[in-house]
């Protein structure tokens, strides 16, 4: 074994029922290397590195770290070995303290004749935080006071230590900040420095090709092709994710920014928290882009206009009046796709089926009775439109992928035929295929009359696909964009920082 491989992989195979979710595997990760890992949703990414992590156990194959054989029984047997991961999905604790989220399952190091000194806890949970420079985050609070990207820093600091010698980020970034992407950036740069090793799992191209040194690509849990960082090309890579050329089309092609007069949602005076006298207008035939950082306020925008949280002052008007809350919304044949799928957009003990039917179930019913042949008919379709990966309808959603749930939570409103569609973050987790898919979705949306909301944290996104852009920063809308060619990153970031 070559001096400079850190961990080696040798036909690695994981089948979960019929499906074949690994197949012969063998991968090289070496020392000072940033790896990436990319492929469509279900083809074995995030299967490999919990397998490496030691969240789950292969069927066979063998592993082998520091030259030695490695086949570790849990993530804490992998993380005292040096083997880190940073979950795709949630990975704090609620309703305990930030403290014991960083420290949970090493309570011992703390423990003195069965009794816990949280204040030395604290003490040293914030000095862990204060060495990552995350300023906006205290150790004594409850982790219940922070939002799902202030949380997924915790599990970086959670999970690195000086001891890490192997860091798998699984996703990661797409639940960040800009800020706080770039202080994962900046970490995984000062590892591979020194002479550590990144897996780096992620759809996002671009962000592929300016961090990653090698480029691994799998399609149906097997790898099809190595790239380095000479080789790397997007259309190559795409050709290698999907086995086909998807062709250049991506975002819309036409710059007509033109929508209808008729004010379909509205956002009147609207206060909540810090979000003071806010006001807004989605048109028929519009896709209306909000962006802007993480705290800007954009993602309360969402669910303010959804009914989740009701404002303190002000309204929020549909067609068919006030939307008091998201049962009335639904009525009002609104959607609402949530940037935290698994907290507010997923029932994720319930099937693909029931997931994908809910909305859905009062214009399926008839007599008190719901058809099971219409049921069938608009789960399949949706199944087909979105390339769903599932054994089958019934399937438990948590069994399913990271981007396949994304794409259950996209198509249980489109299976409704909604008129009004909140999207907050849609695309994130999906691979490019998908995105591909959902964009072509959003425009024939719009071309038919329906109103689309679509908040986002890409500005590719946004100016790809958006007819207007509000960006937003301190919770009010400091400055709008019109679709045009000539508009770019540039000129929209100063007025976000």
């Amino acid at each position: 074994m070559e001096m400079d491989i850190i961990l080696e992989t040798k036909g690695i195979t994981k089948t979960f029922g019929p499906t074949v979710a690994l197949k012969n595997v063998s991968i090289s990760i070496r020392s000072g290397e940033i790896r990436g890992l990319i492929g469509e949703n279900g083809s074995g990414k995030s299967t490999l590195t919990s397998i490496i992590a030691g969240m789950q156990e292969a069927d066979s194959g063998e592993m082998y770290y520091l030259g030695n054989a490695y086949n570790p029984k849990s993530m804490i047997e992998g993380q005292k070995n040096g083997i880190s991961m940073i979950l795709q999905e949630a990975g704090t604790i609620s309703n305990i303290s930030v403290a014991q989220n960083i420290f949970l399952g090493n309570e011992r190091k703390f423990t003195k004749l069965g009794i816990v000194n949280r204040k030395q806890m604290i003490k040293e949970a914030q000095s862990r935080i204060d060495s990552f420079e995350i300023s906006s985050i205290k150790a004594s609070d409850r982790i219940n006071t922070y939002g799902f990207e202030d949380r997924k820093l915790l599990e970086i600091v959670r999970v690195v230590n000086d001891d890490t010698e192997i860091l798998i980020v699984d996703e990661t970034t797409t639940a960040l900040s800009h800020e706080g992407r770039e202080l994962l950036y900046k970490l995984i740069r000062k590892m591979a420095s020194e002479g550590k090793a990144v897996i780096f799992i992620s759809h996002d191209l671009d962000e592929l090709l300016e961090v990653c040194d090698v480029l691994t690509v799998l399609r149906d849990g097997e790898i099809v092709g190595e790239l380095s960082k000479e080789e790397m090309n997007v259309s190559i890579i795409r050709k290698m994710m999907v086995g086909r050329d998807i062709g250049d089309k991506y975002y819309r092609t036409d710059y007509n920014g033109s929508f209808g007069d008729e004010v379909t949602l509205s956002l009147n005076n609207v206060s909540y928290g810090p979000l003071k006298n806010f006001n807004i207008e989605l048109h028929k035939g519009e896709i209306l882009g909000i962006g802007g950082l993480s705290g800007s306020g954009m993602h309360d925008v969402g669910r303010i206009a959804f009914g989740i949280d009701k404002p303190m002052y002000g309204t929020v008007n549909s067609l068919k009046g006030k939307v008091l809350n998201s049962r009335k919304a639904i009525q009002h044949g609104m959607a609402y796709i949530s940037k935290d799928r698994d907290t507010d957009a997923l029932i994720l003990q319930g099937s693909v089926k029931d997931n994908l039917v809910l909305p859905s179930l009062p214009y399926l019913e008839k007599i008190f009775l719901i058809s099971p042949f219409k049921e069938k008919k608009l789960v399949m379709e949706e199944i087909k439109k979105l390339s769903i990966k599932t054994n089958h309808m019934s399937q438990d959603v948590n069994q399913l992928s990271g981007g396949n749930k994304q794409k259950v939570s996209f198509g249980k409103w489109t299976a409704m035929n909604s008129q009004v569609l909140i999207m907050d973050c849609p695309t994130r987790g999906v691979d490019i295929g998908v995105k591909q898919a959902m964009y072509q979705l959003i425009e024939t949306m719009k071309k038919e009359g329906k109103s689309i909301l679509l908040i986002s944290e890409e500005l590719s996104e946004l100016i790809g696909m958006c007819d207007r852009i509000a960006i937003m920063k301190d919770f009010e809308v400091k400055k709008e964009f019109i679709r045009s060619a000539e508009l770019s990153d540039s000129d929209i970031i100063e007025y976000m920082i």
